[in-house]
């Protein structure tokens, strides 16, 4: 029985050069969303809040919406555009760690994939559906192909 020792090249990891580009694609919609936030200011948001508010003939005057309203404000704007921007590079350092075959990048991911499983299982209890189930399937295989690597680099 011959026990191979455990190559960190980056070509025999295509499931991490996945997960590396799922993760890009994550950092490129946050920034995308981050740069929206920032070019739109708050008033394009406090009206799409008032045309649900219409929409659904809710009282303007109290829950949630009117109260999520009263809260946009320029300042919060640029602090969530910050918090979008954060994430983004968190996950691009991500994506080029796992695509280069860094261990710290396989706990990173499987740490922050594992996250959001009690939020994906939550979600299946409230809108049961394909969507839900097909988001709980991607991050239990990303967890699952992140903590294989991570095993498989114990000596």
């Amino acid at each position: 029985m011959s026990q191979t020792a455990y190559n960190p090249d980056p070509k025999r990891h295509p499931g991490l050069h996945v997960i590396a580009l799922l993760e890009t694609g994550k950092a490129v919609l946050a920034l995308l969303a981050a740069t929206g936030l920032e070019m739109l200011g708050p008033q394009p948001l406090r009206d799409g809040i008032n045309a649900l508010i219409r929409r659904f003939s809710l009282d303007p005057d109290h829950g949630t919406l009117p109260s999520l309203l009263n809260m946009i404000s320029p300042d919060a704007v640029h602090l969530a555009a910050a918090a979008m921007l954060a994430y983004a590079l968190l996950h691009l350092v991500e994506a080029w760690g796992l695509w280069r075959a860094k261990a710290w990048a396989s706990w990173l991911g499987c740490v922050s994939a594992g996250i959001y499983l009690p939020f994906d299982v939550y979600a299946i209890a409230r809108h049961p559906g394909w969507a839900s189930w097909t988001v709980l399937g991607i991050n239990l295989l990303v967890v699952y192909v992140l903590a294989r690597d991570i095993l498989k680099r114990k000596p």
